[in-house]
């Protein structure tokens, strides 16, 4: 009987997984509708009202992303209030949903790579994960790794979708 070689562990294919730098900590929504009559008409001092006596304190180390779920249209000071009212508790802030929160945050940390360790290597962006990781961070390190690497994959070793190889020889 042969002995099974495993290919992919020798060959020279570097896997870049971005469920690796996935942020570790809390994330929460806001909707900001339930401040809102109705959920859609802002009253100002209503408004201000229920931010003053919302419990910030239970948004301490998370990352918090703040909408509205409905079709109300909201002057940007409202937005913004909520996110004063934040900043002394949450980690970070944003506008819009969780998967804009998660992206936000990879475009932080995928700017922070030292990509060069890739310089002329075969790279495959590993495509599963039990982690929620945005498509904009797919081609965020896919953009960062295309000036060092000499071809990159996306998917597992097993089943990689070529997306680029570097033409110059």
């Amino acid at each position: 009987m042969e002995e099974i070689i495993n290919k992919v562990a020798n060959s020279a294919l570097e896997v870049f997984d971005l469920e690796d730098y996935y942020p570790k900590g809390m994330r929460v929504q806001i909707d900001i509708s339930q401040w809102l009559l109705e959920g859609f008409l802002l009253k100002e001092k209503d408004f201000r009202e229920h931010l003053k006596n919302h419990d910030w304190s239970q948004y301490q180390d998370q990352y918090v992303a703040v909408n509205c779920s409905t079709d109300a249209i909201i002057p940007a000071w409202a937005l913004i209030l909520v996110g004063v009212h934040l900043a002394p508790f949450a980690k970070k802030v944003v506008n819009g949903t969780i998967e804009d929160l998660d992206a936000s945050l990879y475009e932080e940390l995928l700017s922070k790579i030292d990509y060069s360790v890739y310089k002329g290597k075969p790279v495959i962006v590993k495509g599963c994960s039990r982690k929620p990781v945005p498509m904009r961070a797919y081609i965020l390190a896919t953009n960062y790794l295309q000036p060092f690497a000499r071809s990159i994959m996306y998917g597992e070793a097993c089943s990689a979708v070529p997306l680029y190889k570097d033409s110059k020889k």
